[in-house]
């Protein structure tokens, strides 16, 4: 019997809000206008499900297709390319608007900026999109990767030049290391997408970048007639990418919002285990996280993503990873007509819980709750496709994390 899905609706008492100003609509255009400088960029696509939609009793599922990003498959890029600029410029006392990829890298840069050494701990996404924007603007990174990272994942961050190793500890571990090794560096960095107390801005940094996702995620729902989602089905491991979706979205709809459903591995379920606390406050899980959703595999919040989360998710999702699996059987597989989305681990579970809801009474609770029915607009994000060859292929060929 599988283990079952488990949720916590949100009573926490509501915070200050100081932190959503970091996600204003002007934010996010200075960090969509950054990206789109790059030769590589064009948006991603957003796939419109309507079969699935059907089958599932919604009226509309839309699901954003993260693994045509820079041709990197996931979009972890948008958050560390955007951070390193904002560096440069607060680094050389300009604004991020002059810092295009024309201008970072031109000698000119060079010459006035010099070389810094960009630190991450990383999954595997994360970390790519760190090398890989360090290598594209003559920057270096070295790259500390948790014990039971997957190979591909070590060869693709490799590949792109960084220095990359796998440590014998989780992710939480090597953040730590990677900080240290910043800080004893000559122009070393850290680039992550967590914060604690003292690292903060970086952090908000990132989540700006991941911005730009979201804001081509609206102006494609609108040019398919959908003004403005019903639900926002969005993965957290940090909860970065949660904090920066939804908080685009509470700048973009202020009066009128979407219901925001958070969800996490389970094995490393800090988020719902602070809504489950209900007091406010952070939760921190340890141990190894074992999961095959790995970029989600992270034990300690964010605590600036915290503060939006807290003050604006409908509910809190905690997943075993046979949702996951499912998620990406269903995406993989598709309704005839709906288009294909490649989809890996960390990336489908939005869909393996979205029809987990629809498909059966045992969580009739929870779509009642959110008010889940054939009028609902649902927008979730696949953010990787297929990042683990091998386990992809377990999964989808195999039928490993079998529903029964």
């Amino acid at each position: 019997m599988n283990a079952p899905i488990k949720w916590a609706p949100n009573r926490m008492p509501a915070g200050d809000d100081r932190n959503l100003s970091i996600m204003s609509l002007p934010n996010i255009a200075k960090a969509r206008f950054f990206h789109s400088s790059f030769p590589q960029y064009s948006p991603t696509p957003l796939a419109s499900l309507e079969g699935m939609a059907k089958y599932l009793g919604l009226g509309g599922l839309y699901v954003k297709n993260e693994a045509h990003r820079f041709g990197l498959n996931a979009f972890k890029v948008l958050g560390g390319s955007f951070a390193m600029a904002r560096y440069i410029a607060k680094a050389m006392n300009r604004d991020v608007s002059e810092m295009t990829y024309n201008y970072l890298t031109s000698a000119a840069l060079r010459e006035e900026f010099g070389q810094a050494t960009f630190f991450s701990a990383t999954d595997g996404n994360h970390g790519r999109g760190v090398a890989w924007a360090a290598h594209a603007l003559g920057q270096k990174a070295v790259i500390r990767m948790p014990k039971g990272s997957s190979q591909s994942r070590y060869d693709n961050i490799a590949k792109e030049g960084a220095e990359v190793t796998i440590e014998e500890v989780n992710y939480d571990e090597c953040v730590r290391m990677a900080a240290a090794e910043a800080a004893a560096t000559d122009h070393g960095v850290v680039i992550q997408d967590t914060a604690w107390e003292g690292y903060e801005e970086i952090p908000v940094w990132i989540m700006q970048g991941y911005g730009t996702m979201a804001s081509e995620a609206a102006d494609q729902l609108r040019q398919l007639g959908v003004n403005r989602p019903s639900h926002v089905f969005v993965q957290a491991g940090v909860g970065s990418l949660a904090g920066a979706v939804i908080g685009y979205f509470l700048n973009l709809f202020p009066a009128d919002p979407p219901k925001f459903i958070v969800m996490e591995a389970q094995a490393a379920d800090c988020l719902y285990q602070g809504a489950l606390a209900g007091d406010g406050k952070p939760r921190i899980v340890t141990g190894d996280l074992n999961t095959i959703m790995a970029g989600l595999a992270c034990g300690e919040p964010n605590i600036i993503s915290w503060d939006i989360l807290r003050n604006h998710v409908a509910a809190f999702v905690s997943c075993p990873d046979w949702v996951s699996a499912r998620g990406m059987r269903m995406l993989g597989v598709p309704v005839k007509g709906d288009p294909k989305v490649i989809s890996g681990e960390s990336g489908a579970v939005g869909m393996g819980v979205i029809a987990a809801l629809m498909e059966t009474d045992a969580y009739k609770d929870l779509r009642d709750y959110l008010e889940l029915d054939r009028f609902s607009q649902v927008l979730m994000f696949s953010t990787e496709g297929n990042t683990d060859p091998l386990k992809f292929r377990k999964v989808l060929w195999d039928g490993e994390y079998a529903t029964a």
